[in-house]
C-alpha cells in the first residue's frame, strides 16, 4: 500500500510558519520588510498584548491590486524574484514568498490595500489559510495589515510564547534593527494605546541618537566617531564608540545591504582593533553598515536571514579593521597608518609632539663601578623588598601553596580563637587574621557583599526593606526596551527599598533608595541591574530578586582601598563568620584563603 502523500497546503503553511514566524516579533519583521520593499516612506505599527491580540502595520507604499492581494497569500508567490539566478542578485528584503502564507496559516488576517492608479481598494479577510471575504472598499493608497490572535489555531505554539514584557522587548529589538537601517523612513510604534516611538525621517546619526540617546548617559551622539572605507570590494560606513565610553552592555549592530545580520567573525575584527583599550568586561558601541554587490553574499542560508555568508570574508575583515584603526586614530587613540602609500610612513604625532623629533635618551654609566665590592653588595641588598614589590614569582604558587578551605574544615577554622584574634588590614583590601592552621586572608569587599546580600534577601522576602528618601528625586531616562524591563521588575525593586514612579513614556523618578546604598549613585546601580538582567535573560521572581540583591550588595559593600579601624574589622569578621556559606560570594567568587603554617615556614627555610 502506498504511504507517501502530499500534505494539504494549510498543513504545509503551518510547518513553514514554524520556521519563519516564531513569535510576534518575527511577524512584525516580515510585514515591515514588505512595506519597505513597497517603497513606503511612513510606517505605523500598532500592537496589543505584545502582539498576541493585534499586530497592525500601516504603510503608504505602492499597495496591491485585487489580484495581487489574493495571490500574495499563496505559498511561494512573490513579486521579488522570477528565476533562480535572481537569488544571487537580491535587492529586496523578502524573496521567498513564504511570510504572508505562513502568517495567514496561524492567525486571523485582515488586509486593506490600494494602488495609486486604482480608484478603490481591496479588503481581504483570511483565517487559518482560508479566505473568508474579499470585497471592494474605499481606503488610502498603501497597505494596512491587521494580524489578529496569532497562533489561535496552534495552541501549543501560543503557550510557548513568553510573558508580554518579554515579547514586547523582542518586538522592540526587531524594531531597532529595522529603523536603524532605514533613517529615511518615518516610524511610529504604539503599544496598548501608548506611543513608544515617533521617529521622523532623519540622518543616520540622528536616528541612532533618537533611538538610544536617552538610555545612555551623557548622550550617545557625542560618544561616536564615524567610520568610512570605500574599496572595489565593499563600502563600509557607520559609527563606532570611543573607548572611554565602553560599557558592559553596549549597542552593537551590523547591517549589510540594508539588512541586519549577526557576524561573530566581524565582531572579532572590531574587538581586535580595540585591543589594549578596553578591560575584559567592556564592549564598545558600534553601528556598522556594509554595502557590496548582492552577488558577493548569500542571505538564503537561514530562515530568519540574519546569518549571511560572504564570498571573501577575510578580505572584508582586513578592510574593516583598517577602517576601524583609521577612525580611532583620528582621535589619537591609536596610530593612524595609510596602507595604500608606498615608501616611508609618516610617524604620527601625539599631544602635538612628533615622535620622530624626540631625542634619543642618554644613559649615564659609571665606568668605575664594581658590583663585587662590599659597598656595592650592601647597596644591592638594602631595601630589596621595595625593589621587588608587586613582582610575583611564577613558582610561588608551587613552592608556597595557599590552602583551599574545604567545607569540613570550617568547624576548625571558625572557632572562638579566630574571633578573639586581632585582625589587621593589608593594602586596604584584605583582612589578615591568624587561625589555628596558619594565616587567613579575607577579601573585605567580597565578605561584606555576602553579608549585605543575605540581609537584602531577608528584607525582600519579608517586605521590610529600609528606604532612604532622597531630598531631590533623580530622573532615570531609559530606552523603550529598558523601560519595559524596569516596569517588569518594579515590585522586586520596591521590596528591595527603591521607590520608583513612572513620570513619562520612558522616564522614571527615583524617590527613595535602599538605606544600604548610602551615597552611592542610585541611577548607576539601577542601570547595572537592568543591563545584568538583559545579559542573563532572567525571568522568574526568584531570579529577579537574586540579581537585584547581588547588584545592590556589590555596589554598597565596603570597597577595596578603604582604611578600616580595628573595631570595624572585628565587626565585619564577626558578621561574616556567622554566615552559612562563608567561602563564596553569591556570584561564586572566593572570599577567603588560608596560608598554612608549613607554607610560611618554607619562606624562612
Amino acid at each position: 500500500m502506498d504511504i507517501i502523500h502530499l500534505l494539504p497546503d494549510s498543513v504545509a503553511n503551518q510547518i513553514a510558519a514554524g520556521e519563519v514566524i516564531q513569535r510576534p516579533a518575527s511577524c512584525l519583521k516580515e510585514l515591515v520588510e514588505n512595506s519597505l520593499d513597497a517603497g513606503a516612506k511612513h510606517i505605523d505599527i500598532i500592537i496589543r498584548d505584545a502582539g498576541r491580540t493585534l499586530l497592525q502595520v500601516i504603510d503608504d507604499g505602492s499597495g496591491m491590486s485585487p489580484t495581487d492581494a489574493r495571490m500574495a497569500f499563496e505559498r511561494h508567490a512573490t513579486s521579488k524574484i522570477r528565476e533562480a539566478a535572481d537569488l544571487f542578485n537580491l535587492r529586496t528584503m523578502g524573496f521567498r514568498g513564504e511570510a504572508l502564507a505562513s502568517i495567514a496559516s496561524v492567525a486571523q488576517l485582515e488586509v486593506l490595500t490600494k494602488t495609486k492608479d486604482d480608484e478603490v481598494g481591496t479588503l481581504l479577510e483570511i483565517a487559518g489559510s482560508q479566505v473568508l471575504k474579499q470585497e471592494v472598499v474605499q481606503c488610502p493608497t498603501g497597505t494596512n495589515f491587521k494580524v489578529k490572535n496569532l497562533f489561535f489555531n496552534v495552541p501549543a505554539r501560543r503557550r510557548f510564547l513568553k510573558t508580554n514584557s518579554t515579547e514586547l522587548r523582542n518586538i522592540i529589538n526587531e524594531f531597532y534593527r529595522i529603523v536603524l537601517v532605514n533613517p529615511q523612513v518615518s516610524f511610529t510604534l504604539v503599544n496598548d494605546d501608548e506611543l513608544l516611538f515617533d521617529l521622523s525621517a532623519s540622518s543616520l546619526k540622528q536616528r541612532i541618537d533618537s533611538v538610544f540617546g536617552k538610555s545612555i548617559r551623557k548622550g550617545l551622539a557625542s560618544q561616536l566617531v564615524d567610520i568610512k572605507a570605500e574599496t572595489s570590494v565593499v563600502s563600509i560606513y557607520g559609527y563606532i564608540g570611543k573607548p572611554e565610553f565602553a560599557t558592559k552592555q553596549a549597542q552593537q549592530y551590523f547591517f549589510v545591504n540594508g539588512r541586519y545580520m549577526r557576524h561573530p567573525y566581524f565582531h572579532k575584527a572590531i574587538m581586535t582593533a580595540y585591543s589594549g583599550m578596553l578591560t575584559a568586561d567592556q564592549q564598545p558601541h558600534y553601528f556598522i553598515y556594509f554595502s557590496l554587490s548582492p552577488e558577493l553574499i548569500d542571505v538564503n542560508i537561514h530562515p530568519t536571514k540574519t546569518e549571511i555568508k560572504f564570498a571573501d570574508e577575510q578580505m572584508i575583515w582586513q578592510i574593516l579593521q583598517a577602517a576601524l584603526r583609521e577612525s580611532l586614530g583620528k582621535f589619537n587613540i591609536v596610530p593612524s597608518l595609510d596602507f595604500d602609500r608606498e615608501g616611508d610612513l609618516d610617524i604620527p604625532s601625539y599631544g602635538g609632539h612628533n615622535i620622530g623629533s624626540v631625542e634619543t635618551p642618554q644613559v649615564r654609566v659609571n665606568p668605575q663601578y664594581n658590583p663585587f665590592t662590599e659597598h656595592a653588595k650592601r647597596a644591592n641588598t638594602d631595601n630589596w623588598q621595595t625593589l621587588y614589590s608587586g613582582v610575583q614569582n611564577p613558582t610561588d604558587a608551587a613552592t608556597y601553596p595557599i590552602d583551599t578551605p574545604q567545607a569540613n574544615d570550617e568547624a576548625v577554622l571558625f572557632d572562638d580563637s579566630l574571633l578573639q584574634a586581632t585582625p589587621s588590614q593589608y593594602k586596604d583590601k584584605y583582612i589578615l587574621l591568624p587561625c589555628q592552621s596558619g594565616l587567613m586572608i579575607i577579601d573585605q569587599h567580597r565578605a561584606h557583599t555576602t553579608i549585605l546580600y543575605k540581609q537584602l534577601r531577608e528584607q525582600m522576602s519579608t517586605k521590610k526593606a529600609v528606604k532612604q528618601q532622597v531630598l531631590f528625586p533623580e530622573v532615570l531616562d531609559l530606552s523603550a526596551e529598558d523601560s519595559q524591563l524596569l516596569i517588569q521588575m518594579t515590585d522586586e525593586l520596591n521590596s528591595a527599598g527603591f521607590d520608583i514612579t513612572q513620570i513619562a513614556r520612558n522616564s522614571f523618578s527615583v524617590d527613595a533608595v535602599p538605606a544600604e546604598l548610602g551615597n552611592n549613585n542610585a541611577l548607576a546601580v539601577l542601570l547595572d541591574i537592568i543591563h545584568s538582567a538583559e545579559e542573563t535573560g532572567i525571568g522568574t521572581k526568584e531570579q529577579w530578586e537574586h540579581r537585584i540583591a547581588l547588584s545592590l550588595s556589590e555596589s554598597a559593600a565596603i570597597p577595596a582601598g578603604k582604611t578600616m579601624q580595628e573595631a570595624e574589622l572585628r565587626d565585619l569578621v564577626g558578621r561574616w563568620a556567622e554566615l552559612h556559606d562563608k567561602t563564596f560570594t553569591p556570584a561564586g567568587k572566593r572570599i577567603f584563603a588560608v596560608i598554612s603554617d608549613e607554607s610560611i615556614l618554607k619562606l624562612f627555610s
